[in-house]
């Protein structure tokens, strides 16, 4: 264990682990039901993308844990797989099949920009301040999912004004009930206090009846479901026809497109907000690995495993794999190393079985969680120069961005696209990374080019 994770030097313990690992589990279990009732909506058997989300959030984060060595747990990415119904399939008009393959394609590419480091350089390219603003801004939108997930924060459509909801819902007394708890065992640092307000709070909704079961199917039923998305992309119907609508062809590149930069920045966002100021991935380490051939870094490693998750998930049947944010609740709870991932895979496994369980856990118990979580990566906004306006500015609008268009990639396009314009204003054009100028571009063109789909 201390040899293949490698526990002291990464001051931590097989316990401290394995409780942020089921902290992880518990602030992204949804998945496991919210994933498959979304998809189905395009057409697959939901039993299918049951079974196709819990093998890529299982495979994807094992290759995380185990070859990577951090504390990362990824799963079919909300949003994404929205984007794969709505848009994809419901406004552009293509199949189900169709949709995976270019997600296929798509993993693909990620791949290949992973193994030439060019996602890697990206990184590397962004400046300290943009850094802190994202680890900052990532704070923000983790807390936002949060209050969101709850309904806590409701939306009049008619006015289209933000307020808080009334509170005439168990399931928002039971969110304050286990956010006071959170919050009281965090600053009399109880060991586990995050874990342990999961498990009270969902505890306290039974009799709440915020506690409740949501219909699955059995195990052996999704099993036989399986095969009705397993391996749909190399079919006739998958993509055997990405290209042989004329009208559609030119729409093909671009959803690969869309779907690539917000897979890819989500990453990245979530690693440089998550990773850097809790020392998993260390500039020293980044530095020592250019030295020698091949992926020798955790970011590299990370990276890879990220990349290759997206197209083996799309095998299986199921949208965009990716790096989730929530992996953030596992590291405000102490999470290191690899061994917390492989925590989260065995709870993954375990929730193959044990579906209708795991989805009783409501968004009241787990949105404390990410709420306190937010909270503490909010202080990166310390480093940032408030005074010094054309640096605030693009720290701004990635904070708020981020959580206001509940898009990790978005948050950072604004951030670039103010920070160039920062620099041009200045004189200083010269000093911005010139991969940064390419990525601000592609993220204008991404922005233009979905005006149009």
């Amino acid at each position: 264990m201390e040899k293949l994770f490698q526990l002291k030097k990464n001051k931590t313990t097989v316990g401290k682990e394995v409780m942020a690992g089921l902290t992880t589990f518990f602030a992204m279990a949804y998945i496991v039901a919210i994933n498959p009732t979304l998809l189905s909506k395009s057409g697959m058997e939901w039993g299918a993308v049951f079974l196709a989300t819990i093998i890529s959030a299982v495979v994807g984060t094992l290759v995380m844990g185990l070859v990577a060595n951090v504390p990362y747990a990824l799963a079919p990415g909300m949003g994404l797989n929205a984007f794969f119904v709505y848009t994809v399939c419901f406004t552009l008009g293509f199949t189900w099949q169709q949709g995976l393959s270019m997600v296929f394609i798509c993993g693909l590419i990620n791949i290949l920009i992973t193994v030439t480091k060019i996602r890697k350089y990206i990184i590397k390219a962004i400046p300290h301040s943009l850094q802190n603003a994202i680890s900052g801004g990532i704070g923000i939108y983790v807390a936002y999912i949060g209050l969101l997930n709850v309904g806590i924060i409701q939306f009049d459509f008619d006015s289209g004004v933000p307020a808080m909801a009334t509170l005439n819902q168990p399931s928002l007394w039971l969110f304050l009930i286990g956010l006071i708890l959170t919050v009281v065992l965090l600053i009399c640092k109880v060991k586990g206090a995050i874990l342990i307000g999961i498990i009270v709070t969902t505890l306290l909704g039974i009799p709440m009846g915020v506690t409740v079961t949501t219909e699955t199917v059995s195990f052996t039923e999704a099993c036989r479901q399986l095969p009705s998305t397993f391996g749909a992309i190399f079919t006739s119907e998958g993509l055997g026809s990405l290209f042989s609508d004329p009208v559609k062809i030119p729409l093909v590149p671009v959803t690969i497109f869309s779907f690539s930069i917000s897979d890819t920045f989500d990453t990245i966002g979530t690693f440089i907000g998550t990773g850097r100021r809790t020392g998993i991935f260390s500039e020293e380490d980044e530095r020592t690995a250019e030295t020698t051939p091949g992926f020798k870094s955790k970011m590299d490693r990370a990276l890879f495993a990220d990349a290759t998750a997206t197209s083996i998930g799309a095998i299986f049947g199921t949208s965009n794999t990716t790096t989730y944010v929530e992996s953030a609740a596992g590291i405000g709870a102490g999470g290191r190393t690899g061994l917390t991932s492989v925590v989260v895979a065995l709870c993954f496994i375990a929730s193959s079985f044990l579906a209708t369980f795991v989805s009783a856990i409501p968004f009241a118990a787990t949105a404390p969680a990410l709420v306190v979580v937010g909270i503490m990566m909010i202080s990166a906004f310390k480093e940032i120069q408030w005074n010094e306006f054309d640096e605030a500015v693009p720290a701004f609008f990635t904070g708020v961005f981020m959580a206001l268009c509940y898009s990790i990639s978005y948050g950072i396009a604004a951030g670039f696209i103010f920070y160039c314009i920062a620099k041009i204003c200045k004189k200083q054009a010269k000093n911005v990374h010139p991969i940064l100028w390419i990525v601000t571009a592609l993220f204008i063109l991404n922005f233009v080019l979905l005006a149009f789909l």
